[in-house]
């Protein structure tokens, strides 16, 4: 099977998943098979591409980059399940699962979500197989995708213990949260440009527009993370901050002052502001400012209408 068709029947089944998972999740009003829809879409695309695939077997490159990518998503599923049943539901449902048009949006972003995250691993199961083994920038690429998935697992399970203990000081400093303010973003990022640069020794070059396109993968998880409101970093920072400058204003502000906000690393009180500004993405967009907050706010009021 050509890898346009790969790609192809790639989406009819993601389409179908997504809409039965809509369609029971309006039927009874609920958003339980939300995320395990979405985990389970992309074991089932992960799967169809490499039952497909030209000599998956004896592929390493193929077999490797399929398993750590299981690992990924198998992952993702059981955490978000588990946050889900431990929060009672997801709120972010609340107000629209029983409006068609608005909760059918959320699964349609998710079936692009899952499209496109796995595009470089479905790029790679299509393509023809190789006769050489893989190579040192290979293994490099690989070990940087499994340290990805590795970051994002850690941090979550640190995470979810310090929630499960009480929340000791206030905010989560524990483990790689010492030296990262988001190391599970991080991981989820890393892992996307590490397969999606794999991805390149199954292209025929610098030409392949194919291989271009999948370079979606880690630019649209970079945008979900670093721009949506909703989601992410955008989400954590910014007015949502409040609660910790209002309980915690010392020691919070030490620890942001002094903790990257997603490259984890010592020494990060030392760095030029420009540099934390710009390559290591800490954006003046996420600072919490309560004066313009407060602003924002009493000119909604004035306006009588809430954004």
């Amino acid at each position: 099977m050509t890898p346009l068709l790969v790609f192809l029947n790639s989406a009819f089944i993601t389409a179908a998943l997504q809409l039965a998972g809509f369609a029971h999740g309006y039927a009874f009003r609920t958003e339980f098979f939300y995320d395990i829809i979405g985990g389970f879409n992309y074991l089932v695309l992960t799967v169809f591409s490499a039952l497909v695939s030209d000599g998956w077997v004896a592929d390493g490159r193929k077999v490797a980059a399929t398993l750590i990518f299981v690992a990924s998503r198998g992952w993702l599923l059981s955490f978000l399940a588990w946050r889900a049943h431990e929060r009672g539901g997801d709120s972010r449902f609340d107000a629209v699962k029983d409006k068609f048009g608005k909760f059918l949006v959320f699964w349609t972003v998710q079936g692009m979500w899952v499209l496109l995250i796995s595009s470089p691993v479905l790029f790679i199961n299509a393509s023809p197989a190789s006769a050489s083994p893989a190579s040192t920038r290979d293994a490099a690429l690989l070990a940087g995708f499994l340290l990805g998935v590795a970051f994002e697992v850690v941090a979550d399970v640190q995470k979810a213990r310090w929630v499960k203990q009480g929340r000791q000081g206030g905010f989560c400093t524990a483990g790689l949260w010492q030296f990262s303010r988001h190391p599970n973003y991080f991981g989820e990022m890393l892992q996307w440009w590490c397969v999606w640069l794999l991805a390149f020794s199954c292209s025929s070059g610098v030409t392949d527009v194919l291989w271009w396109a999948t370079s979606a993968s880690p630019l649209f998880t970079m945008h979900i993370l670093l721009n949506v409101p909703a989601t992410g970093v955008m989400h954590a920072n910014g007015k949502n901050l409040k609660r910790y400058y209002d309980k915690f204003p010392e020691t919070y502000a030490e620890y942001r002052a002094s903790t990257s906000i997603l490259l984890p690393m010592v020494g990060y009180r030392h760095v030029p502001m420009i540099l934390k500004h710009t390559m290591l993405l800490d954006l003046e967009r996420y600072e919490y400012r309560p004066q313009a907050d407060a602003t924002s706010s009493t000119s909604s009021t004035r306006g009588g209408k809430a954004e």
